[in-house]
This record gives C-alpha cells, structure tokens and sequence, in this order.
C-alpha cells in the first residue's frame, strides 16, 4: 500500500527531500534549474525514458512535454 494516494504529492516528494538536506537553495536560479531538471525527467520516466535521454533530446532541441 502506498503512503499516500495523491500522484502529486508523490511527485514533488523528492525535492522536497532535497531542499531540506541541502539546507534549501541559495539563489533563485539554482531552484529554478532543479525544479526543471526535475520536470524534465519526471515527465522522461513517467513515459519510458532515461533521464540521460530526456535531458539529450532538451539539449537537441526535440523534448517535447506532450
């Protein structure tokens, strides 16, 4: 049985984890870049790929998020 049944929450959970070991982020660029780092490759796995891939296809140009 999962801990919660809210997909949402489930998603943000892990940089939640993050923010608070790290301390929380020291500039508004660094939050803004993790949480599309972790948009990107949440979207990756939740259809079939790897992170690596995702953020290659972002960098070529062809990342598409529907």
């Amino acid at each position: 049985m999962p801990p919660t049944n809210n997909v949402s929450e489930r998603e943000i959970r892990p940089s939640v984890v993050f923010r608070k070991v790290t301390n929380g982020f020291r500039s508004d660029w660094g939050a803004q870049i993790h949480a599309g780092y972790r948009s990107v490759t949440g979207t990756a796995r939740l259809k079939g790929q790897t992170a690596f891939a995702a953020v290659r296809a972002l960098v070529d140009g062809q990342f598409a998020i529907a």
